[in-house]
């Protein structure tokens, strides 16, 4: 059985929240980003595998039931969620149980041009786009895009939607050594910031092992990119995250590790004293998960800057 739902996980900026993964049968995605932390995989313009909205709804109550701390159901997926084809039913139906709770999408920006998205995303508390690059040579060389996407137009994309939607729009960069962090490219986003005009922007770097073979900058290089976007609501992703600890049952746990690897500071920071596992336990069920879906090395990761899958699976 599929495991449609992971967390909670404590977010920086969004409190407790509740991962919904609308890929989880696989990677199904229209970008192949060299700093993702999943396994590189054909690029897709839409799902072949789809969960039923049923299925996902039921396993959204079963956790809200567990968890009632909950402040925000995400919209994620082992790839871009705006591919899930039953996107807007979902949304409805979430909204129908969830109360107070907050709903939040991580998307890579990449179909936001299609006035249906549009119209789709509308209906979300809190939108989160990803905007790597600016011009298309960066573009292709960090986001990998299907052949489909229009770079060209996320850009403009992002800035139309921004007229239509009065919640709350994050714009996520994610800086690579070497690729988008040259001082071109950085201005040619400041104007694109500029234009876009979100109610924040989030800057961070690499924090877990990636795809390919590319490299994070350091802490002191974010501020530097920061004090170059000068009057922009920018915050810099970093390791310091609030303890708010859980119990998880051992599925839960299995399965959170599924989604994205965790570093000794994420495991410090979730899991409570009632789970009866050591760090060593946990990172051998990480070591075997990794490499069993995404062949990565024994080392424990790194805690650094950002937090994320690539792109961040708990905002």
């Amino acid at each position: 059985m599929l495991n449609l739902t992971f967390g909670p996980i404590p977010s920086r900026r969004f409190g407790m929240s509740l991962g919904v993964d609308l890929s989880a049968a696989s990677k199904q995605c229209n970008f192949d980003c060299l700093y993702c932390e999943l396994a590189p995989a054909k690029t897709v313009d839409k799902q072949t595998y789809i969960s039923s909205v049923e299925d996902i709804i039921s396993e959204v109550k079963k956790s809200l039931k567990n968890h009632p701390n909950i402040d925000v159901i995400t919209f994620t997926a082992n790839g871009e969620p705006t591919l899930y084809p039953y996107l807007e039913e979902l949304i409805e139906q979430i909204d129908n149980i969830k109360g107070d709770i907050k709903t939040l999408i991580l998307s890579n920006g990449a179909n936001i041009y299609d006035s249906n998205i549009q119209r789709i995303l509308s209906k979300i508390d809190i939108v989160k786009l990803s905007l790597d690059c600016v011009s298309a040579k960066c573009f292709k060389k960090i986001d990998r895009a299907h052949k489909d996407v229009n770079c060209d137009a996320i850009v403009d994309g992002i800035v139309s939607f921004r007229k239509i939607y009065k919640k709350e729009l994050v714009i996520e960069t994610l800086f690579v050594k070497d690729l988008n962090d040259s001082d071109s490219e950085i201005n040619l986003l400041y104007n694109a910031y500029n234009k876009i005009n979100p109610h924040r922007i989030d800057i961070g770097t690499i924090d877990r092992p990636p795809a390919y073979d590319v490299n994070p900058l350091t802490f002191e290089q974010l501020e530097l990119i920061a004090n170059k976007l000068n009057g922009l609501p920018i915050t810099i992703a970093h390791k310091n995250r609030p303890k708010s600890l859980q119990y998880y049952s051992e599925n839960e746990i299995i399965n959170l590790l599924k989604m994205r690897p965790l570093t000794h500071d994420d495991i410090e920071n979730i899991f409570d004293k009632k789970f009866d596992m050591n760090f060593g336990q946990i990172y051998l069920w990480l070591f075997y998960l990794n490499s069993f879906f995404l062949q990565l090395s024994l080392a424990p990761c790194n805690s650094a800057i950002a937090f994320g899958n690539g792109r961040d699976n708990s905002a």
